[in-house]
């Protein structure tokens, strides 16, 4: 999916998803400021302003020898970059990442999950939470919900094994035949509570960014996931005013 956004969100765009994705890893340099002129076809302060705004993100770091991708990623991917990297390489994990399934159950929802998938009081839907990190360090807890009739069609979404997680939606859309063709996120700011604290490995109470997402089509929605992250993380991506 490329960007259309003006030139310098396309050339920010390009090296987020360049970091995000591992293509371009911790420490490495970026091309010249002249370089990326003459690739982009475009000004010198489009590309001093599409930096700016990757040093402000956290995903570079400039010094008199250039521009380098961060040493110690403050960065962390949204619901659409793991939803574009469902569609590149049918797995929702960034480069370097992993995670721990903590729970992979049938639920009764709560009843503004129930609503947005249209269900009878008392319906169930497939219930996942997950930790995802890199390294030592803890940057994503998030819940997911799917619809119930899913769980026979992909019967890894009852299982907590370890390395099924981040291909699951890719299995989903294919054993299904449903393809997502809208998608939102709504996001706040707030405290910590027990459970989020712990998985994420800081105080109760501590400051986290929560958010959800919602992926669907003409026939519902076929993942609902709530998810925080602690304060130290950014997370950022494109969009078409």
């Amino acid at each position: 999916m490329a960007s259309t956004g003006k030139p310098y969100t396309v050339i920010a765009d390009h090296y987020r998803q360049a970091i995000l994705s591992g293509e371009l890893e911790p420490g490495t340099k970026l091309p010249t400021n002249r370089a990326m002129t003459d690739r982009w076809g475009v000004s010198s302060a489009t590309v001093s302003r599409a930096l700016q705004h990757l040093v402000v993100e956290g995903y570079v770091r400039t010094s008199p020898r250039g521009t380098y991708v961060a040493d110690e990623a403050t960065v962390t991917a949204s619901s659409r970059d793991r939803l574009l990297q469902v569609q590149r390489v049918r797995s929702s994990l960034m480069a370097g990442e992993t995670n721990i399934v903590t729970v992979a159950e049938l639920k009764v929802p709560p009843l503004y999950v129930a609503d947005l998938f249209d269900l009878e009081p008392g319906d169930q839907l497939v219930r996942r939470e997950f930790v995802t990190g890199r390294g030592k360090h803890r940057t994503m807890y998030q819940g997911v919900y799917y619809p119930v009739q899913f769980a026979a069609l992909v019967p890894d979404l009852l299982s907590t094994a370890p390395g099924k997680n981040g291909g699951l939606l890719a299995k989903v859309l294919e054993a299904t035949g449903r393809t997502i063709t809208h998608a939102r996120d709504d996001m706040h700011g707030r405290d910590a509570n027990a459970r989020e604290a712990s998985n994420l490995g800081i105080k109760v109470g501590a400051p986290i960014l929560a958010g959800a997402h919602r992926f669907s089509d003409a026939d519902g929605v076929i993942e609902y996931g709530e998810w925080c992250i602690p304060t130290r993380y950014t997370i950022g991506y494109e969009y078409v005013p």
